[in-house]
């Protein structure tokens, strides 16, 4: 078996899931690469290696360990794009609805990763575009969670102009939008009042983010929708947000949003269940009255 293990942050929890993962008494017969900023990490085994580029990431791979929190985990789509590679998030982090291998079960929960005892779920990604070249080219325009605009420089609203497959849909004026996953339904979008979107759903939403018109709320839209942003305010420039990275991009910019061509495989153990995730995670149930 052919592991590939990313983190973002070199810490004692960090490196003591790194230890467990690579002294396992199941872990003889697999190949670990670790990404070069866990290179630090001193660890006593045999079947330790450095893997300083992921770049070179191939289809030979057989599963992606991250670890850290659920912002770790969105990070890892950028190595494993298109590869069809199982990513498996072990969780150092709070929540953790991504990264859902907790450490305090570690012991039990690698058994059955290295016996390849998990469950892959495709989640859909976005994919953003925009005229003028606006985003790097050698960034990863690719989105597991959220993309959001949102105001730059200024205290005052943006107005968020929007069309849908070609149609004119609102102009929000707003802090700003949200075009969010059913991954990403639990992140920034639920905060700002939308709806929890259950991963196998073929949807998106928009989610306005403070918007002024008070008739403005989230609209859930089939994931084969074609978007069409372009922001306009009192300011020359705002922010494009994709996950974690963020773009100063020119008002008037129009961004281009739709469905990927490839999904991410995201892989669970324990019976995972997102209904029982939210249970646990966003307390439900947990009303005294109940």
């Amino acid at each position: 078996m052919k592991i590939a293990i990313f983190s973002q942050e070199i810490n004692h929890d960090v490196k003591n899931v790194l230890q467990s993962i690579l002294i396992h008494k199941d872990a003889q017969n697999c190949n670990f690469f670790v990404h070069n900023n866990l290179s630090q990490c001193k660890i006593n085994a045999n079947n330790f290696s450095f893997f300083k580029n992921y770049d070179d990431l191939d289809k030979s791979f057989d599963l992606f360990i991250s670890i850290g929190g659920d912002g770790t985990f969105l990070r890892s789509i950028e190595f494993v794009r298109n590869l069809n590679l199982p990513i498996i998030g072990v969780n150092t982090g709070r929540l953790g609805f991504l990264a859902s291998t907790k450490k305090e079960n570690l012991e039990k929960s690698l058994t059955k990763i290295f016996k390849k005892k998990f469950n892959i779920e495709k989640r859909s990604i976005l994919k953003v575009s925009s005229e003028n070249k606006c985003i790097p080219v050698n960034s990863f325009p690719y989105a597991l969670n959220e993309i959001s605009v949102v105001r730059k420089d200024t205290t005052s609203m943006i107005n968020v102009k929007t069309s849908l497959d070609g149609t004119y849909v609102n102009s929000y004026w707003s802090d700003g939008l949200i075009v969010s996953t059913p991954t990403g339904s639990t992140g920034y979008s639920l905060s700002c009042g939308g709806p929890v979107i259950s991963p196998s759903s073929n949807s998106f939403v928009l989610t306005p983010i403070s918007p002024h018109n008070l008739n403005a709320r989230p609209l859930v839209i089939s994931d084969s929708t074609k978007i069409e942003i372009s922001v306009s305010g009192r300011e020359e420039f705002h922010l494009l947000s994709i996950d974690a990275k963020i773009f100063t991009i020119k008002n008037e910019t129009k961004i281009f949003v739709e469905k990927s061509n490839f999904d991410i495989q995201v892989a669970s153990i324990n019976n995972y269940n997102f209904y029982k995730t939210l249970k646990d995670k966003l307390l439900w149930g947990k009303d005294k009255r109940n």
